[in-house]
């Protein structure tokens, strides 16, 4: 099960996707009693004061909820991944970046590297929240290099929606579900 979770910055997305993924323990231990931990995938660098804000905010979020984490920048398909009872990755938006400067803005091969390096992934669990941003609801008017890496995101989130078998966005808090193709058509993880 691939679930991508998109919203807007502060819009309450990481919350959401992390009582999505913990919502699967439940189930987990209720049909095999067996606990495994999950992952979190971090794609954050940790550059700056707003960035270490915003990463020391994302793991009290998180805290005592059995996540055990993983920093991985760019480069996913070479990430080894545990036996896990789902993956949270945080967030594409961060790895689309890191990926496309690393490659000196190399637009495909920044956007094959994510979009291969999240199917590598998705192969080695059962649950996968992906959580990414939806950057073309504000203003325009950007230097081309960041109108650049709008559309890199732009696609691959594309891809990624139609890779997931759930989408949803969270405006304001609000979880707002655009796709759901699950064969049992229940909610996800409950």
């Amino acid at each position: 099960m691939v679930h991508l979770i998109t919203g807007g910055s502060g819009s309450g997305k990481s919350a959401y996707a992390e009582e999505e993924i913990v919502r699967c323990r439940k189930h987990i231990l209720e049909d095999s009693g067996i606990f495994s931990p999950f992952l979190y995938v971090a794609t954050m660098i940790p550059r700056g004061r707003e960035a270490e804000k915003k990463i020391r905010r994302h793991r009290e979020q998180r805290m005592d909820e059995g996540f055990l984490t993983l920093e991985k920048y760019t480069q996913l398909s070479g990430l080894e991944i545990p036996s896990n009872a789902g993956i949270l990755l945080e967030c594409v938006s961060n790895l689309a970046a890191n990926e496309f400067y690393e490659r000196n803005r190399d637009f495909e091969g920044a956007f094959e590297a994510v979009v291969s390096g999240i199917q590598s992934i998705s192969g080695k669990t059962e649950h996968l929240v992906i959580v990414t941003n939806e950057v073309f609801s504000d203003i325009n008017g950007y230097s081309q290099e960041t109108q650049e890496y709008r559309r890199l995101l732009g696609k691959i989130n594309c891809a990624l929606a139609r890779m997931a078998d759930k989408v949803t966005e969270v405006v304001y808090g609000i979880p707002v579900v655009y796709k759901d193709e699950r064969k049992d058509g229940g909610t996800f993880m409950e």
